[in-house]
C-alpha cells in the first residue's frame, strides 16, 4: 500500500503505458526517459533522458540522478535505505554510466529481456541523488504529479498536486 501511494510523488524512466489493459514489454513508453535502444547483442541499454524536469526541491533533473538511483540499488553506492528489496531485479546490472547531462547507459553482464519491464515497473522510481536516505524515508522528494505533504504514522499519508509537473495538463485531481 505505501508504495502504491508514494509512486504517484516519482516516476520511472519508462512505464506501461496505463492504456493497455494487459501490460507487456511492447506496451513501455517513455516517462523521464524520451527514447532507448539496445547494443546488438542486447547488453547495453543507452536511454535520452527528458530536459526541463525538475525535484519537487527546484532542483534539476540529471542522468546523474539516474546512475545515482541504480548505484544506491545495486549497492556500489551507500544509500542509507533501511532495506532494499530491488537489489536482486538488478543482480545482471554492471555498470551505469553517464554520457552527459541527458544520457545514460545501463552495460548488463549479459542479455536480458525482462531488464527494461523491470525499469517501467511501479518500484523503480528515480530518486534525486542530492537528498539521503533517511531524509527521504520521512519527506520524499519526487518529479511526481503530487508532492508529499505530511505522514503519520498508522493514521494518514497527505499528498497535494504539483502545479508545475512537466506534463501538461497533469494531474488531473487537487
Amino acid at each position: 500500500l505505501t508504495n502504491q501511494t508514494f509512486m504517484a510523488v516519482f516516476n520511472n524512466l519508462v512505464m506501461f503505458d496505463q492504456h493497455v489493459k494487459i501490460a507487456s514489454p511492447e506496451s513501455i513508453v517513455p516517462d523521464l526517459a524520451t527514447e532507448w535502444s539496445w547494443s546488438p547483442d542486447n547488453t547495453v541499454l543507452t536511454m535520452k533522458l527528458r530536459q526541463g524536469v525538475e525535484w519537487h526541491d527546484g532542483k534539476p533533473f540529471t542522468s546523474a540522478d539516474v546512475k545515482c538511483t541504480w548505484d544506491m540499488i545495486t549497492e556500489k553506492r551507500t544509500s542509507n535505505w533501511r532495506r532494499n528489496p530491488r537489489r536482486e531485479w538488478f543482480e545482471n546490472l554492471k555498470e551505469t554510466t553517464v554520457l552527459g547531462p541527458y544520457e545514460v547507459r545501463f552495460t548488463l553482464g549479459r542479455a536480458q529481456p525482462s531488464f527494461l519491464s523491470f525499469l517501467a515497473n511501479g518500484g523503480s522510481a528515480v530518486y534525486p541523488c542530492h537528498v539521503d536516505g533517511p531524509v527521504m524515508r520521512q519527506k520524499p522528494i519526487g518529479t511526481g504529479p503530487f508532492k508529499f505533504v505530511e505522514w503519520r504514522a498508522n493514521d494518514v499519508i497527505r499528498l497535494a498536486k504539483n502545479r508545475d509537473y512537466w506534463k501538461p495538463g497533469r494531474p488531473y485531481l487537487d
